[in-house]
């Protein structure tokens, strides 16, 4: 078993703001995508430059911010919404969605591909290898904050709390077991090992439209299958559960990912177009 450590969540305070590392693991995160975009559009013949790598990058902070915080309210927050409609600002207070933050970048990438003439998976298939490292950074937050746990378990690398410096992590181990690390798990799959694959596959020649498939697929399935051992949200049905006693509301938002990613690759691969080397990161 692991010790959780005692991490203060807050980084550093600027008179009343005070600095959190789930902000500064987000700002990681986009800095991050803003390199490897670079990176790639300074490639021979990528079509794409660094104008274009600042503008994408800009498209989806908007979008991931927004998408992000309004389905979170609507889909697990409304009772907070419905009590207060001025939590919809209090991001401080946590809660974003993936999946909401998923639909504000693609529509913000629609927006963009309308406005410089690019078709929307030409731009989804160059970005979305840069987005698994923010993924990694945000759930690396997520450990930090102490939020997201997994279930109790005896696994070696299970993590437990005997500490009181964080009243909000005590909480979460206040039955004194300790817990599956499912915030890690997340980091190494969505973020760490999508990234090695959309990366390395990305890099050669490639129908459109199948890196963006290959990364709902994935995203998907990692996501589906951490959720066997992560802790659901409590007002989200009978113990968190919307069904059968295992059935979460990650799983029924990340099954049509899944379902997704498998159409879209199914249909580069079949549907005659040209495989464009010229688009491949070499």
């Amino acid at each position: 078993m692991i010790r959780y450590p005692e991490i203060d969540n807050v980084v550093f305070s600027l008179g009343p703001l005070d600095i959190h590392w789930y902000g500064i693991m987000y700002v990681f995160g986009f800095i991050t995508a803003f390199l490897l975009l670079r990176h790639r559009a300074n490639k021979p013949d990528s079509g794409w430059d660094h104008a274009a790598a600042e503008d994408l990058v800009f498209y989806g902070m908007l979008g991931l911010f927004l998408g992000a915080r309004i389905f979170y309210m609507f889909v697990y927050g409304l009772d907070q919404l419905k009590a207060n409609p001025l939590n919809m600002f209090m991001i401080k207070q946590g809660g974003m969605s993936f999946h909401g933050g998923l639909i504000g970048v693609m529509l913000a990438m629609l927006w963009y591909g309308r406005r410089h003439e690019r078709s929307f998976f030409e731009v989804t298939d160059f970005l979305v290898p840069a987005i698994p490292p923010g993924l990694f950074f945000g759930r690396i937050g997520n450990f930090i904050n102490g939020e997201l746990w997994g279930k109790p378990t005896d696994v070696p690398w299970a993590f437990f709390y005997d500490g009181t410096a964080r009243p909000d992590v005590a909480q979460v181990f206040a039955d004194g077991q300790a817990r599956h690390p499912s915030q890690l798990y997340e980091a190494g799959l969505e973020g760490l090992v999508l990234f090695l694959i959309l990366w390395v596959y990305s890099s050669r020649p490639r129908p459109t439209m199948a890196v963006s498939g290959i990364f709902l697929f994935l995203y998907g399935l990692f996501r589906f299958l951490v959720e066997f051992v992560r802790v659901p949200d409590s007002h989200m049905g009978e113990g968190g559960y919307l069904a059968f006693g295992w059935l979460t509301t990650g799983q029924i938002l990340t099954a049509p990912m899944v379902l997704l990613g498998l159409i879209l690759i199914i249909l580069a691969y079949t549907r005659g177009d040209t495989v464009r080397p010229e688009k491949a990161t070499q």
